[in-house]
């Protein structure tokens, strides 16, 4: 058993090694110094007028003022806070609805057509019917993030349970397998597999309507800066702003991958 453990152990460390020299890479830093370095140019040199896009050290400076006025970290740890909470509920509504559709041809008659018409609907027009549902209240913030990852994700399970192989479930059948087994063994973990790198990808949706849930009844978060730096004509806050949640985009999904490398190995063999 001690030595099962110390296997685990060290295949979770090479993991984490591998993951890091990947995104580590030499390369990929260069990358961020061209950009960086282009967008210095252009803003230091009169190419694009500083009141759109700022310098780099006008940027920085406001990213200083909002650390010593604005309380940056707590409107960091807000905006944190509902998304990841956003995700979990979005995630698990997403997929008990959608193997409800993909397992069922009743349900995906009656429902399929109306699930995957959500995704046309403008998200940011429902804040309204969230605000009359729940009040100003973070759970209102909340479910709208979870809803602007729903609808496109309920499609997705669905079509990760299509995609099942037939071969497999064929051969389940014909070993006497029940419906739920089957579901248990065969399509619960290959929809899940595939799935996780679409939940990767969409998640990061939330931020997009960040500004609109963070002004419903404003209670801090790093879209509330962004329109009070608006408001405020101030253009090196927003941007400054917009890096953070860049960032913080580029650590989740660097998470997220570390993640479905450490649950589902199999996929990087």
């Amino acid at each position: 058993m001690k030595q099962t453990n110390n296997d685990d152990q060290d295949s979770i460390g090479l993991s984490i090694k591998r993951f890091v020299n990947k995104y580590l890479s030499l390369l990929q830093i260069s990358g961020w110094i061209i950009l960086f370095a282009i967008w210095f140019l252009i803003s230091n040199f009169g190419i694009i007028n500083n009141h759109v896009m700022p310098t780099p050290q006008k940027t920085w400076n406001s990213l200083l003022e909002m650390n010593s006025q604005d309380d940056l970290m707590k409107n960091i740890l807000f905006s944190l806070k509902i998304n990841i909470i956003g995700y979990f509920k979005c995630i698990i509504a997403a997929i008990v609805v959608g193997f409800a559709i993909g397992l069922s041809p009743k349900v995906r008659k009656m429902f399929s057509q109306q699930v995957n018409a959500l995704r046309f609907v403008p998200i940011t027009a429902l804040m309204g019917i969230f605000i009359a549902i729940s009040g100003l209240t973070i759970t209102t913030k909340i479910n709208f993030l979870a809803f602007g990852i729903w609808v496109y994700l309920v499609p997705v399970v669905v079509q990760r349970i299509d995609e099942v192989n037939t071969t497999h479930l064929q051969m389940m059948k014909t070993l006497g397998a029940s419906f739920w087994q089957t579901v248990r063994y065969v399509t619960w973990p290959s929809a899940i597999a595939r799935l996780s790198d679409d939940i990767r990808i969409l998640v990061g949706i939330s931020w997009t309507y960040i500004i609109v849930a963070e002004l419903a009844g404003i209670q801090g978060g790093l879209g509330s800066l962004i329109f009070l730096g608006e408001r405020q004509s101030n253009v090196g806050k927003v941007y400054a702003v917009i890096f953070i949640i860049v960032a913080i985009g580029i650590i989740q999904d660097a998470v997220f991958r570390l993640i479905d490398r450490l649950l589902f190995k199999f996929k990087y063999q």
